[in-house]
């Protein structure tokens, strides 16, 4: 129940903050925190309200009194959010609100909470040692609290003083948007990766087919966690289309299918899967997410995400000479202004044409004489 977080005050000293939280079927009905100047003297304060809220009826009786007169803190409206959002919050927003919680800001009470006090929390992450862009996305999770906190339960939040904040914010530099990346995968970085899961696909069979997955999200352009959900049945092989569900979008995620185009190279791909399960890429985020971070590394391969491939992607389309609705119509991006970035693009042909690594996947067998190919067909230039 009781938990001890070190924080960092303004003039730098130490403080452990000790926190005691009670559910009760999946339900949050107690929860109290205290700031010690030593983590002894935490822990012991800890032990002994748990056993002074074990007594009987003792519990029932704080929360009989809490809910008759204390007025709502932060974490009350975190917690009302969390448990009466009608849409399935994605894992990382609900981390996010949850470690809001650990800030002294929620522990104040709605009614008192200003905009100084919202830009001295994200000062506080920002002292932390994450990016501003990191501080925009607290924020930015933070402001949909309060733009419902007042309308829906009667929570007197002010979303006029997280407004406010987050002018104070991004004038200061506290919290920026993020960077557009540019950072595409090389041909031979893509060599140096595919031979790797080629490679261990053959040692491992039972792997996840790395390389399968990394043409894929390249051709279909398709983020990580859209192409682990893309079932056989969300597969329309005449109209060489995939049903995307939940495709990201700013202000919506569960629920949102799209239709998207599939390129004949992404068809060929989902042709060489395997029919034995429900997913046509049955694997799990970590998993795929995991072993291309550890291949890079190994690789000596530098800054290059999974996500990239998807940039990549978008862009061979533009290179291709493809316009903005035909392209959109592929990377299910509903906004046409997303994609003007990609507009400065030169029609410079195919970068993948005769790419020897798109026929080894395409094949039904693992790919064991991978190496042997790779070392007499010709490496297309970029």
């Amino acid at each position: 129940m009781g938990s001890i977080t070190q924080r960092r005050r303004k003039d730098g000293s130490i403080a452990w903050l000790a926190q005691i939280s009670i559910m009760r079927q999946g339900k949050n009905v107690w929860r109290e925190n205290k700031t010690f100047e030593r983590r002894s003297v935490a822990n012991a304060w800890i032990k002994q309200r748990e056993k002074e809220l074990a007594q009987p009826e003792a519990l029932n009786e704080l929360v009989r009194v809490k809910g008759a007169r204390r007025k709502p803190t932060l974490a009350d409206a975190i917690d009302r959010y969390i448990e009466d959002s009608q849409k399935q919050m994605g894992r990382t927003k609900t981390q996010v609100l949850r470690t809001i919680k650990d800030f002294d800001i929620a522990d104040r009470l709605c009614a008192d909470i200003t905009s100084a006090d919202i830009v001295e929390f994200a000062r506080e992450k920002l002292a932390s040692g994450v990016q501003p862009q990191t501080v925009a996305n607290y924020m930015s999770h933070l402001g949909a609290v309060f733009s419902i906190a007042r309308p829906a339960w009667g929570f007197p939040l002010d979303s006029q003083a997280m407004d406010d904040a987050w002018k104070v914010a991004k004038r200061l530099g506290i919290a920026q948007k993020s960077r557009q990346r540019d950072r595409r995968p090389t041909l031979d970085e893509l060599d140096k990766l595919m031979r790797h899961f080629a490679d261990r696909s053959t040692r491992r069979p039972s792997s996840v087919p790395m390389d399968r997955v990394i043409a894929f999200a390249i051709f279909s352009t398709r983020r990580q966690e859209e192409i682990t959900r893309i079932t056989w049945s969300d597969y329309d092989k005449e109209g060489q289309r995939v049903l995307v569900r939940d495709m990201k979008n700013p202000g919506e995620k569960i629920g949102n299918n799209v239709w998207c185009d599939l390129p004949e190279q992404a068809v060929a791909i989902i042709e060489a899967m395997p029919r034995n399960d429900e997913r046509i890429f049955p694997y799990s985020t970590d998993a795929i997410s995991a072993a291309f971070t550890r291949a890079t590394r190994l690789l000596g391969i530098d800054d290059l995400r999974f996500h990239d491939l998807r940039h990549d992607g978008v862009s061979r389309l533009f290179e291709i000479g493809w316009n903005i609705p035909k392209v959109a119509a592929v990377s299910g991006h509903r906004s046409w202004v997303s994609l003007k970035r990609y507009t400065h693009l030169r029609q410079t042909g195919d970068p993948y044409e005769n790419w020897a690594w798109l026929e080894a996947v395409c094949t039904e067998g693992k790919n064991i004489h991978l190496a042997r190919r790779q070392r007499t067909s010709p490496k297309p230039k970029r």
